[in-house]
């Protein structure tokens, strides 16, 4: 992509006025630390690292004892998404920016393919291709170059209620699609506001909707190289397939279509058994604990429905996250053994699961005490072994999927296009054809070549 359009990609979704300080959060020399150094126990380089993950706590203190010649400030940003607009801030600004930041993968080919991330395949990176699973490690490989570690990973569950399935006749969580829609009556008639899940096509369910669409097969998005985009949601049958289930369900009221993920009155739900269920990543079950507590030894976990029960399972990642370098960093070799610490050594990937975190390496995901599980989530899902379940569901996850070169933006007006279809105003194959046309548009006026 030219370079004039690689500097409106990012200005073009700027939000100023945030009131985060953006100066001196790291990227400069500091003094000390520059490309090829990493200070010494007496004199110490400090690096900045933007991330909102809590366990980069604990991962950051065990990394500063075992190299004391690095101090690490780890600073929350807010959100991911406010975490993307400070980044975009600063490089636009072209200081301020950190060292390393955080990215949900869907955010990060806008990122690499902009020249704002340092290529890692030179610094070690390139072999390290067997550790993590495929559906990590294909997100941060884009366009020939490796671009961050994956940190965790978000395998799609299904988390249900099994009290509320049980009393609809439901015995057996869905292992097909068709399984699913027969049990979604069935827990419809129980009355009360009860649903199978709650969905209303806003911002929230984004991720939720590409990780159905990638487990079917879908390749809606393709970067071809730096300047050649492809989206194809209109014309991918994986995608319509899934486009007329959902619309299926909506037009018999089988999805509450009124509650917003992530509100109040969602957790609420989840909590009382009115929303029975969610197709989400393997990251949700910590969430449930602390937001639907309520509904503690009711839930469990099975892998998600399947269409096609004979063929081999199939299953896309849902959320998730990544540690990556900014081109700007005057600091590489810092950030590198940063970064390659957190996401890669034992030491630091522990201080990260032992608190919650859901692993992206084949080795944790195949351990003892990782498929063990905690005891409070196992007291939770009524001493069920969920992370063997959540680890069967990472094995499943399906290779090749990519997101867009700007999925910022898509999430952003994701709501605004699909939204009218949960509210009967149009069709869900309808929306879609409208978000593809609206993406379409604002990718060619970044620079990029677009087809369809």
């Amino acid at each position: 992509m030219k370079r004039t359009a690689l500097r409106r990609i990012t200005a073009a979704t700027m939000v100023v006025g945030l009131g985060i300080g953006l100066a001196g959060c790291g990227g400069g020399d500091g003094g000390n630390g520059a490309s090829g150094t990493i200070g010494t126990a007496d004199n110490p380089v400090e690096i900045a690292v933007w991330g909102w993950e809590p366990t980069l706590k604990q991962a950051t203190a065990t990394f500063e004892k075992e190299n004391p010649n690095i101090k690490v400030k780890v600073t929350n940003v807010g959100s991911a998404v406010q975490t993307i607009t400070s980044l975009q801030n600063a490089i636009n600004a072209g200081s301020g920016a950190p060292d390393v930041a955080q990215f949900e993968y869907h955010a990060l080919p806008q990122f690499a393919l902009a020249g704002s991330l340092s290529d890692l395949s030179d610094k070690g990176a390139k072999d390290y291709a067997d550790f993590y699973t495929p559906g990590t490690w294909s997100q941060v490989n884009i366009n020939g170059g490796i671009y961050g570690l994956p940190m965790d990973s978000g395998p799609t569950a299904l988390f249900y209620n099994k009290e509320v399935f049980d009393a609809a006749g439901v015995t057996e969580p869905p292992k097909t699609w068709d399984e699913y829609y027969e049990a979604a009556k069935k827990i419809k008639a129980l009355g009360g506001g009860h649903y199978i899940t709650a969905d209303t096509g806003s911002e929230g369910s984004y991720t939720m909707l590409a990780s159905l669409i990638w487990a079917a097969g879908g390749r809606p998005y393709e970067i071809k190289d730096a300047e050649n985009v492809s989206i194809t949601l209109t014309s991918d049958p994986a995608v319509k397939k899934v486009a007329d289930f959902w619309q299926k369900m909506i037009d018999e009221g089988l999805i509450n279509t009124q509650i917003n993920s992530w509100s109040d009155e969602w957790n609420r739900g989840l909590g009382d058994g009115t929303i029975a269920s969610l197709n989400y990543g393997a990251w949700m079950s910590a969430n449930l604990l602390a937001s639907a507590s309520q509904a503690s030894g009711k839930f469990r976990v099975a892998t998600i429905p399947q269409w096609d029960a004979s063929a081999k399972p199939s299953n896309g990642e849902a959320g998730g996250s990544t540690l990556a370098i900014l081109a700007s960093s005057k600091k590489q070799e810092a950030a590198w053994k940063y970064i390659d610490f957190v996401n890669h050594e034992r030491d630091g990937i522990n201080a990260r699961v032992d608190n919650g975190a859901f692993p992206a390496d084949h080795e944790t995901l195949k351990s003892d005490d990782f498929l063990k599980g905690s005891a409070k989530l196992t007291d939770y899902f009524g001493g069920q072994e969920y992370n063997k379940v959540l680890a069967q569901a990472s094995d499943e996850v399906s290779e090749g999927f990519s997101y867009m070169p700007f999925s910022a933006h898509a999430m952003s007006i994701y709501g605004d296009s699909l939204g009218p279809a949960y509210r009967g105003q149009k069709t869900l194959s309808q929306a879609l054809a409208d978000f593809q046309k609206a993406l379409t548009d604002y990718g060619r006026d970044q620079g990029f070549t677009v087809t369809n």
